[in-house]
């Protein structure tokens, strides 16, 4: 699915104060429910829109995976224009996610999973690097027209959303912080 994939040459349209203003990236990092001793992966990270938050709200690391190295270039400005150290960058797809089983025990995937080229494989992959009990925040965009984001072809509903989730064995509660977004914050069973 690389024709879906979001053009890095349009890196700092993903930090404009206008998509902060809508996507709120702090408020939407509340739904991971995070501490300062979470160890958390931001799948799709670009150029850091949820990534410098999470970094500046936990004392652990913080894995930002993308499999595009511009944005990841982009981050590490960002990062040090923050004075921000416990971002670790990976360049990774997200259907074989370059970190070790339960490394994590909370994941960000935000407006990136109609961007990949298996969904199923990509959940297979977040519940493998996911501690027991560890949470998945996956944002996308909702399957209703709106002026920006992806073409409404690619979008895939909440409800369809939720249900492979399910399928994968999360337990998921489903937020909408806007009528063009949804958030499915989904648990990994503890053993």
């Amino acid at each position: 699915m690389e024709h879906n994939r979001f053009n890095p040459k349009n890196a700092d349209k993903l930090m404009s104060k206008e998509r902060q203003a809508t996507l709120q990236p702090n408020k939407t990092i509340d739904y991971l429910q995070l501490t300062n001793q979470d160890t958390v992966a931001d799948l799709g990270a670009g150029p850091g829109l949820f990534t410098i938050p999470l970094a500046k709200r936990t004392e652990k690391d913080v894995y930002a995976v993308d499999i595009e190295p511009e944005m990841l270039e982009r981050l590490k400005q960002h990062a040090e224009e923050e004075n921000i150290e416990n971002i670790k960058r990976i360049e990774s797809d997200l259907e074989q996610i370059d970190l070790a089983d339960q490394s994590v025990n909370r994941v960000l995937n935000a407006f990136v999973i109609h961007e990949v080229g298996s969904i199923d494989r990509t959940i297979d992959e977040m519940k493998r690097i996911l501690t027991p009990g560890g949470y998945l925040l996956l944002m996308d965009w909702e399957a209703v027209e709106s002026e920006s984001g992806p073409p409404l072809e690619i979008r895939i509903p909440s409800e369809q959303m939720e249900a492979m989730l399910q399928d994968h064995g999360f337990n998921t509660e489903v937020f909408h912080p806007s009528s063009q977004h949804y958030a499915i914050r989904a648990k990994k069973e503890e053993y």
